[in-house]
Protein backbone atom coordinates (compact mmCIF):
# COMPACT_ATOMS: atom_id res chain seq x y z
CA UNK A 1 0.00 0.00 0.00
CA UNK A 2 1.74 3.35 -1.16
CA UNK A 3 2.10 6.13 1.55
CA UNK A 4 -0.72 8.79 1.91
CA UNK A 5 -0.48 12.33 0.05
CA UNK A 6 -1.97 15.80 -0.08
CA UNK A 7 -4.68 15.39 -2.64
CA UNK A 8 -5.60 11.87 -1.63
CA UNK A 9 -9.38 10.91 -1.44
CA UNK A 10 -10.25 9.18 1.89
CA UNK A 11 -12.61 7.97 4.64
CA UNK A 12 -12.19 7.07 8.13
CA UNK A 13 -12.57 3.83 9.55
CA UNK A 14 -13.86 4.85 12.98
CA UNK A 15 -16.64 6.48 11.23
CA UNK A 16 -17.46 4.03 9.02
CA UNK A 17 -16.76 5.52 5.85
CA UNK A 18 -19.72 8.23 6.46
CA UNK A 19 -18.12 10.86 4.61
CA UNK A 20 -15.78 11.58 1.62
CA UNK A 21 -12.73 14.02 2.24
CA UNK A 22 -9.28 15.04 0.80
CA UNK A 23 -6.26 15.21 2.70
CA UNK A 24 -5.20 18.92 2.72
CA UNK A 25 -2.05 18.68 4.87
CA UNK A 26 -0.04 15.58 7.20
CA UNK A 27 2.10 16.31 9.87
CA UNK A 28 3.87 14.07 12.12
CA UNK A 29 1.21 10.95 11.35
CA UNK A 30 -1.38 12.87 11.97
CA UNK A 31 -3.88 14.28 8.68
CA UNK A 32 -5.95 17.78 8.47
CA UNK A 33 -8.90 16.76 6.20
CA UNK A 34 -11.49 19.03 4.10
CA UNK A 35 -14.64 17.33 3.16
CA UNK A 36 -15.17 16.55 -0.62
CA UNK A 37 -18.68 17.36 -0.77
CA UNK A 38 -19.40 19.21 2.67
CA UNK A 39 -17.82 22.00 4.30
CA UNK A 40 -16.46 20.21 7.47
CA UNK A 41 -12.30 20.16 8.62
CA UNK A 42 -11.30 17.41 10.25
CA UNK A 43 -8.08 15.98 12.35
CA UNK A 44 -7.29 12.28 11.78
CA UNK A 45 -4.36 9.81 12.53
CA UNK A 46 -3.06 8.11 9.36
CA UNK A 47 -3.38 4.86 10.30
CA UNK A 48 -7.71 5.61 10.69
CA UNK A 49 -7.95 6.52 7.12
CA UNK A 50 -8.65 4.55 4.40
CA UNK A 51 -7.94 5.59 0.62
CA UNK A 52 -10.95 4.99 -1.99
CA UNK A 53 -10.74 3.01 -4.74
CA UNK A 54 -11.87 4.35 -8.24
CA UNK A 55 -15.14 1.97 -8.31
CA UNK A 56 -16.24 3.28 -5.03
CA UNK A 57 -15.01 7.32 -5.43
CA UNK A 58 -17.14 6.79 -8.90
CA UNK A 59 -19.99 5.29 -6.90
CA UNK A 60 -19.91 8.43 -4.56
CA UNK A 61 -19.57 11.07 -6.82
CA UNK A 62 -22.92 9.54 -8.87
CA UNK A 63 -25.04 9.62 -5.98
CA UNK A 64 -23.91 13.25 -4.81
CA UNK A 65 -24.22 14.05 -8.37
CA UNK A 66 -27.58 12.73 -8.60
CA UNK A 67 -28.57 14.71 -5.48
CA UNK A 68 -27.38 18.00 -6.35
CA UNK A 69 -29.42 17.55 -9.64
CA UNK A 70 -32.43 16.62 -7.43
CA UNK A 71 -32.23 20.10 -5.52
CA UNK A 72 -31.50 22.18 -8.49
CA UNK A 73 -34.42 20.99 -10.57
CA UNK A 74 -36.68 22.03 -7.31
CA UNK A 75 -35.16 25.17 -7.27
CA UNK A 76 -35.68 25.40 -11.18
CA UNK A 77 -39.47 24.71 -10.62
CA UNK A 78 -39.74 27.31 -8.02
CA UNK A 79 -38.15 29.84 -10.04
CA UNK A 80 -41.11 29.26 -12.53
CA UNK A 81 -43.25 30.14 -10.47
CA UNK A 82 -41.56 33.31 -9.41
CA UNK A 83 -40.58 34.21 -12.96
CA UNK A 84 -44.80 33.74 -13.90
CA UNK A 85 -46.25 35.53 -10.90
CA UNK A 86 -43.23 38.45 -11.48
CA UNK A 87 -43.60 38.83 -15.23
CA UNK A 88 -47.47 39.07 -14.64
CA UNK A 89 -47.02 41.73 -12.10
CA UNK A 90 -44.53 43.79 -14.05
CA UNK A 91 -46.41 43.96 -16.96
CA UNK A 92 -50.05 45.04 -15.74
CA UNK A 93 -51.24 41.41 -16.68
CA UNK A 94 -49.25 41.19 -19.92
CA UNK A 95 -50.02 44.71 -21.36
CA UNK A 96 -46.71 45.17 -21.65
CA UNK A 97 -44.34 42.86 -23.32
CA UNK A 98 -40.60 43.82 -22.58
CA UNK A 99 -39.33 45.39 -19.60
CA UNK A 100 -35.68 44.99 -17.67
CA UNK A 101 -34.49 44.34 -14.19
CA UNK A 102 -31.27 45.05 -12.03
CA UNK A 103 -29.54 41.75 -10.95
CA UNK A 104 -28.34 41.26 -7.79
CA UNK A 105 -24.29 41.04 -7.41
CA UNK A 106 -23.13 38.46 -5.02
CA UNK A 107 -19.67 38.60 -3.24
CA UNK A 108 -18.38 35.02 -2.11
CA UNK A 109 -15.62 34.69 0.00
CA UNK A 110 -14.84 30.78 0.11
CA UNK A 111 -11.83 29.40 2.70
CA UNK A 112 -12.01 26.21 -0.05
CA UNK A 113 -10.62 26.61 -3.55
CA UNK A 114 -12.06 23.94 -4.66
CA UNK A 115 -15.27 24.85 -3.53
CA UNK A 116 -15.22 28.16 -4.71
CA UNK A 117 -15.00 26.68 -8.16
CA UNK A 118 -17.90 24.39 -7.50
CA UNK A 119 -19.97 27.78 -6.09
CA UNK A 120 -19.40 29.80 -9.31
CA UNK A 121 -20.37 27.12 -11.58
CA UNK A 122 -23.71 26.85 -10.26
CA UNK A 123 -24.02 30.45 -9.59
CA UNK A 124 -23.73 30.34 -13.65
CA UNK A 125 -25.93 27.79 -14.02
CA UNK A 126 -28.48 29.70 -12.22
CA UNK A 127 -27.94 33.38 -14.10
CA UNK A 128 -26.22 35.22 -11.19
CA UNK A 129 -23.43 37.63 -11.25
CA UNK A 130 -20.97 36.72 -8.72
CA UNK A 131 -17.29 37.49 -7.61
CA UNK A 132 -15.75 35.02 -5.62
CA UNK A 133 -12.70 35.63 -3.79
CA UNK A 134 -10.59 32.59 -2.10
CA UNK A 135 -9.12 33.50 1.49
CA UNK A 136 -8.50 31.54 4.33
CA UNK A 137 -10.84 32.14 6.92
CA UNK A 138 -8.63 34.28 9.30
CA UNK A 139 -8.41 36.74 6.57
CA UNK A 140 -11.72 36.99 5.66
CA UNK A 141 -12.28 39.95 8.78
CA UNK A 142 -9.48 41.79 7.21
CA UNK A 143 -10.31 41.35 3.77
CA UNK A 144 -14.31 42.36 3.75
CA UNK A 145 -14.66 46.19 4.59
CA UNK A 146 -12.03 46.63 1.68
CA UNK A 147 -14.31 44.13 -0.90
CA UNK A 148 -17.51 45.50 0.12
CA UNK A 149 -16.29 48.67 -0.40
CA UNK A 150 -14.59 48.08 -3.62
CA UNK A 151 -17.51 45.88 -5.40
CA UNK A 152 -20.68 46.75 -3.21
CA UNK A 153 -22.39 43.89 -3.62
CA UNK A 154 -26.19 43.16 -2.78
CA UNK A 155 -25.43 39.75 -1.24
CA UNK A 156 -22.48 38.22 0.49
CA UNK A 157 -21.19 34.72 1.29
CA UNK A 158 -18.70 34.28 4.17
CA UNK A 159 -18.19 30.59 3.70
CA UNK A 160 -15.51 27.78 4.03
CA UNK A 161 -14.49 25.64 6.86
CA UNK A 162 -15.20 25.00 10.04
CA UNK A 163 -15.87 21.86 13.21
CA UNK A 164 -17.03 21.80 16.77
CA UNK A 165 -14.68 20.29 19.06
CA UNK A 166 -16.07 19.10 22.05
CA UNK A 167 -12.80 18.70 23.55
CA UNK A 168 -12.17 22.76 23.74
CA UNK A 169 -16.35 23.37 25.04
CA UNK A 170 -19.45 23.21 25.06
CA UNK A 171 -21.76 24.08 22.02
CA UNK A 172 -22.03 27.52 23.27
CA UNK A 173 -18.67 28.57 23.71
CA UNK A 174 -17.22 30.40 20.60
CA UNK A 175 -13.81 28.91 20.96
CA UNK A 176 -14.72 25.75 20.55
CA UNK A 177 -15.38 26.08 16.55
CA UNK A 178 -12.25 26.12 14.50
CA UNK A 179 -13.48 28.98 12.39
CA UNK A 180 -16.55 30.08 14.03
CA UNK A 181 -15.13 33.27 15.30
CA UNK A 182 -13.61 34.10 11.83
CA UNK A 183 -17.02 34.38 10.38
CA UNK A 184 -18.53 36.10 13.28
CA UNK A 185 -15.75 38.60 12.97
CA UNK A 186 -16.47 39.14 9.31
CA UNK A 187 -20.14 39.87 9.54
CA UNK A 188 -19.42 42.43 11.91
CA UNK A 189 -16.98 43.91 9.79
CA UNK A 190 -19.46 43.93 6.66
CA UNK A 191 -21.88 45.37 8.99
CA UNK A 192 -20.04 48.59 9.82
CA UNK A 193 -19.93 49.14 6.34
CA UNK A 194 -23.66 48.30 5.27
CA UNK A 195 -25.79 48.05 8.66
CA UNK A 196 -29.35 47.27 7.44
CA UNK A 197 -30.15 43.58 7.07
CA UNK A 198 -32.05 44.23 3.66
CA UNK A 199 -29.90 46.65 2.16
CA UNK A 200 -27.07 44.03 1.70
CA UNK A 201 -28.06 40.47 2.46
CA UNK A 202 -25.44 38.03 4.34
CA UNK A 203 -24.93 34.25 4.29
CA UNK A 204 -22.28 33.31 6.81
CA UNK A 205 -20.78 29.95 7.85
CA UNK A 206 -19.81 26.39 7.46
CA UNK A 207 -20.12 23.40 9.07
CA UNK A 208 -21.83 23.22 12.50
CA UNK A 209 -20.77 27.12 12.99
CA UNK A 210 -21.77 28.74 15.76
CA UNK A 211 -25.46 29.90 14.19
CA UNK A 212 -26.62 31.98 16.99
CA UNK A 213 -23.20 34.50 17.13
CA UNK A 214 -23.60 34.58 13.53
CA UNK A 215 -26.76 35.77 13.04
CA UNK A 216 -26.57 38.09 16.68
CA UNK A 217 -23.28 40.00 14.36
CA UNK A 218 -25.56 40.42 11.73
CA UNK A 219 -26.28 37.62 9.23
CA UNK A 220 -29.79 37.07 7.92
CA UNK A 221 -28.81 33.32 6.76
CA UNK A 222 -26.05 31.13 9.26
CA UNK A 223 -25.11 27.97 9.70
CA UNK A 224 -25.63 25.34 11.51
CA UNK A 225 -28.37 25.66 14.31
CA UNK A 226 -28.38 22.46 14.93
CA UNK A 227 -24.68 22.05 14.44
CA UNK A 228 -24.70 19.46 11.73
CA UNK A 229 -22.33 19.67 8.08
CA UNK A 230 -23.83 21.29 5.29
CA UNK A 231 -23.65 20.96 1.60
CA UNK A 232 -21.18 22.55 -0.24
CA UNK A 233 -23.25 24.61 -2.53
CA UNK A 234 -26.42 25.18 -0.20
CA UNK A 235 -25.18 29.07 0.57
CA UNK A 236 -25.49 29.52 -3.20
CA UNK A 237 -29.52 27.92 -3.41
CA UNK A 238 -30.28 30.20 -0.18
CA UNK A 239 -28.76 33.49 -1.63
CA UNK A 240 -30.06 32.48 -5.27
CA UNK A 241 -33.93 32.65 -3.53
CA UNK A 242 -33.51 36.06 -2.09
CA UNK A 243 -31.99 37.48 -5.33
CA UNK A 244 -34.98 36.10 -7.83
CA UNK A 245 -37.68 37.33 -5.25
CA UNK A 246 -38.94 41.06 -5.83
CA UNK A 247 -38.07 43.91 -3.34
CA UNK A 248 -41.16 44.29 -2.31
CA UNK A 249 -41.78 40.50 -1.13
CA UNK A 250 -40.25 38.68 1.98
CA UNK A 251 -38.87 35.50 1.58
CA UNK A 252 -39.71 33.34 4.47
CA UNK A 253 -37.16 31.35 6.17
CA UNK A 254 -38.40 27.90 5.02
CA UNK A 255 -38.92 29.36 1.00
CA UNK A 256 -34.93 29.92 1.30
CA UNK A 257 -34.18 26.49 2.92
CA UNK A 258 -36.30 24.16 1.06
CA UNK A 259 -34.64 23.67 -2.05
CA UNK A 260 -31.10 23.09 -0.13
CA UNK A 261 -29.48 19.84 0.24
CA UNK A 262 -29.19 20.30 4.21
CA UNK A 263 -32.51 22.25 5.38
CA UNK A 264 -33.47 23.44 8.00
CA UNK A 265 -31.03 21.62 11.03
CA UNK A 266 -28.03 22.72 9.11
CA UNK A 267 -29.34 26.34 7.99
CA UNK A 268 -31.69 29.18 9.61
CA UNK A 269 -32.08 32.77 9.58
CA UNK A 270 -34.39 35.67 9.56
CA UNK A 271 -37.13 36.81 7.05
CA UNK A 272 -35.76 39.12 4.18
CA UNK A 273 -36.44 41.16 1.91
CA UNK A 274 -35.79 40.08 -2.18
CA UNK A 275 -34.01 41.82 -4.11
CA UNK A 276 -34.84 41.44 -7.31
CA UNK A 277 -36.27 44.76 -9.30
CA UNK A 278 -37.95 45.62 -12.31
CA UNK A 279 -38.49 48.53 -14.52
CA UNK A 280 -39.31 49.56 -17.80
CA UNK A 281 -39.48 50.68 -20.99
CA UNK A 282 -36.81 48.15 -21.92
CA UNK A 283 -34.22 49.97 -24.75
CA UNK A 284 -32.30 48.09 -26.79
CA UNK A 285 -29.14 50.36 -26.45
CA UNK A 286 -29.50 49.88 -22.66
CA UNK A 287 -25.85 48.88 -20.95
CA UNK A 288 -25.82 45.28 -20.47
CA UNK A 289 -23.71 45.58 -17.36
CA UNK A 290 -26.14 47.48 -15.88
CA UNK A 291 -29.35 45.53 -16.99
CA UNK A 292 -30.89 42.67 -18.22
CA UNK A 293 -33.96 42.16 -19.93
CA UNK A 294 -36.54 40.12 -19.39
CA UNK A 295 -35.69 36.98 -21.62
CA UNK A 296 -33.32 35.94 -19.52
CA UNK A 297 -33.59 32.80 -17.48
CA UNK A 298 -32.08 29.85 -15.67
CA UNK A 299 -30.03 28.41 -17.92
CA UNK A 300 -26.20 26.07 -17.98
CA UNK A 301 -24.82 29.40 -19.92
CA UNK A 302 -26.18 32.39 -19.06
CA UNK A 303 -25.07 35.60 -20.21
CA UNK A 304 -25.37 38.11 -17.57
CA UNK A 305 -23.20 36.03 -15.17
CA UNK A 306 -19.93 37.91 -13.66
CA UNK A 307 -16.69 35.22 -12.90
CA UNK A 308 -14.24 36.74 -10.35
CA UNK A 309 -10.04 35.42 -11.34
CA UNK A 310 -9.60 35.31 -7.93
CA UNK A 311 -9.21 31.93 -8.16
Amino acid sequence: MRALTVGDLVTRYSYDHDLLFRVESIKQEQAILHGEDIRLVANSSISDLKTVEKRELERRRQKGKEEEEFSYRLFRQDYQLLKEKRDYESTNGYQYTEFFQLPARVLHLDGDQMYLRKCISLYQRLGLQVHGVHLHEKEMPLKIGELVQKIQPDIIVITGHDAFSKGKGDKNDLRAYRHSKYFVETVREARKVVPHLDQMVIFAGACQSHFESLIRAGANYASSPMRVNIHALDPVYVVARIAYTPFMDKVSVWDALRNTLTGDKGMGGVETRGLLRTGMPYLEDESESQVSSTNATISTTPSTTTNSNSY
